[in-house]
């Protein structure tokens, strides 16, 4: 994923003079390309995130639109702050871009994993998430976000992430919910946000089971019309996964929303939602990313 996000911001950044790239002395043998290309809109700050943050607010005043990059926790949680003070709260055309989210990074322990940050920051006024679940979807977030004027948190995998569309390139809107794979009479939709996204389909596919997959690139907003549509079209209910904490990720935000399309009297019934996420708990062990999912009970069975 990270590979492709470089490689397609690059690709913008040839017809956008505004796009720079800020990183925290990290990404080494993937961002030299861009530096390279674009050395007067490219610094790196050092270990330093919360001052990143400042320094891509104060960029995006000066009409840049700044993407700042580094390692899961990193740019989000260590400076919430300034996320939320100079960023948000200015509404500046500012990308926080993570690398290795959830356990992509297991083995380093706790302090290195990403797994409450959709939650810290889809709380944020002002700020769209958004969580690509293969490199396709990457590509294509990369080049709607480099179009769009405000603040985003564009969550990435580390490396390796297999393609899950059958398409080499797609177009979304901001929102968009992509269908992945759908056969006709299944009556149960699961929701995967992220790089989860294809063991989901590998879980589905490998045990037969009879269940609509889709892919959630966006968790803040959602296409309010495209969830109607497939709530009403799986009366059996949805099932959610995605590797974060139970407690205001992907399928909390889900909730929200389907709640309140209910009150509304905008959807006819409240679908039964079971949610699949990490529990309550930090990781005791350390690992793999494959086998810390399945040490948290990740499994759609």
């Amino acid at each position: 994923m990270r590979t492709s996000f470089i490689n397609q911001l690059i690709e913008e950044a040839r017809h956008n003079d505004r796009i720079f790239l800020l990183v925290g002395d990290l990404g080494y043998h993937v961002v030299e390309p861009f530096a390279q290309e674009f050395p007067s809109r490219f610094m790196n700050v050092g270990i330093a995130e919360q001052n990143m943050a400042g320094i891509a607010a104060g960029l995006a005043m000066l009409g840049y639109n700044v993407y700042f990059y580094s390692i899961g926790n990193f740019p989000t949680l260590r400076c919430l702050e300034q996320i939320r003070n100079d960023i948000a709260y200015h509404n500046a055309n500012v990308k926080v871009v993570a690398v290795g989210a959830g356990y992509a990074y297991g083995s380093l322990g706790a302090t290195h994993q990403a797994t409450e940050e959709i939650g810290c920051l889809r709380s944020l006024p002002n700020m769209v998430v958004a969580t690509p679940g293969d490199p396709v979807e990457v590509c294509a977030i990369t080049k709607l976000s480099t179009n769009y004027d405000g603040p985003m948190y564009i969550r990435l995998g580390k490396a390796g992430e297999k393609v899950v569309h059958k398409e080499e390139a797609i177009e979304m809107n901001i929102g968009d919910i992509c269908p992945i794979r759908i056969v006709e009479g299944n009556r149960i939709a699961v929701f995967a946000c992220g790089n989860i996204l294809d063991d989901a389909r590998h879980q589905i596919e490998d045990n037969n089971l009879p269940y609509n997959l889709f892919s959630v690139p966006f968790v803040k907003p959602m296409n309010i019309e495209q969830l109607k549509t497939i709530v009403e079209s799986h009366p059996n209910g949805i099932i959610t996964i995605e590797e974060h904490q139970k407690s205001c990720g992907m399928g909390s935000a889900l909730i929200e929303i389907l709640n309140d399309l209910y009150v509304e009297g905008k959807i006819r019934h409240y679908p039964k939602v079971k949610r699949i996420a990490i529990p309550d708990e930090f990781a005791d062990v350390v690992g793999t990313q494959i086998y810390l999912r399945e040490y948290e009970g990740l499994k759609i069975i």
